[in-house]
């Protein structure tokens, strides 16, 4: 959607975010067979269908945030606030909006894949934290045995994109919980003079910590539903739950 507003060509799918869109599509697919083969009565299956699609979109709505955060930067030269024009103050302010949208949608995606596997492999994270995070699912999908090649992976590109994660959780927490992100690297520079004119943050930087994280999302998304899809096959069901005509 967004490319085609900027007059851009459709997105086509490639590595490893083709490989997640195609292994939840797959899911998703899986689960509408169960629900036709059976009447799935508890509502299970129709549920983690709908939760695959809604991460199917969700991911579909941060590649297009990072695409456009990346599409404004190009126009934003000026090295100081002070410097820039009021067209390019305006490309500045796109670039922020869609930078910003772009690294709340990450933890967002990822609280919601922990709820996915939360449910699916009945790892009762609730009763450790009632708001949980996806990296508190992690922690606890360490103790469930059965199911550690899938934690130890997960856990594996968790740990391969730790720095720009962690970069972008900091600027979260300050966007959400304290003031804006770019209005904190302000203050940070009128205290060190006050006369001074203002530098833009390091834009590339902060673009390459929102694509690494993008990647380290479709990586994690990616793995969990090929693990999911394998195992479905493997037991004829979902892992962790039992197969319709079994359900009472």
């Amino acid at each position: 959607m967004l490319r085609t507003l900027l007059g851009e060509p459709p997105r086509v799918n490639s590595g490893v975010l083709a490989e997640a869109m195609e292994s939840m599509a797959k899911a998703a697919s899986m689960l509408r067979k169960e629900m036709a083969a059976h009447e799935d009565h508890d509502h299970e299956y129709r549920k983690l269908e709908i939760w695959t699609r809604g991460l199917i979109s969700s991911l579909d709505e941060l590649e297009q945030s990072w695409f456009a955060a990346a599409f404004f930067r190009k126009s934003v030269i000026a090295g100081y606030m002070d410097d820039m024009s009021s067209t390019e103050q305006g490309e500045y302010a796109r670039y922020v909006y869609f930078y910003k949208d772009g690294f709340i949608r990450v933890f967002s995606l990822l609280d919601k894949l922990g709820t996915v596997l939360n449910n699916l492999y009945n790892l009762n994270t609730g009763k450790v934290k009632t708001h949980f995070s996806y990296f508190t699912v992690l922690r606890q999908f360490q103790l469930l045995h059965p199911h550690h090649p899938l934690a130890d992976e997960l856990e594996r590109i968790r740990n391969s994109y730790r720095e720009p994660v962690e970069n972008l959780r900091k600027r979260r927490n300050a966007e959400i919980h304290y003031m804006n992100a770019e209005m904190t690297d302000d203050l940070w520079q009128r205290h060190q003079g006050l006369h001074d004119k203002i530098r833009l943050e390091d834009l590339d930087s902060h673009l390459e910590d929102l694509k690494q994280s993008l990647e380290m999302v479709c990586q994690a998304l990616a793995a969990a539903y090929r693990y999911g899809n394998e195992q479905w096959h493997k037991n004829k069901a979902a892992p962790g739950l039992k197969s319709g005509h079994e359900r009472t």
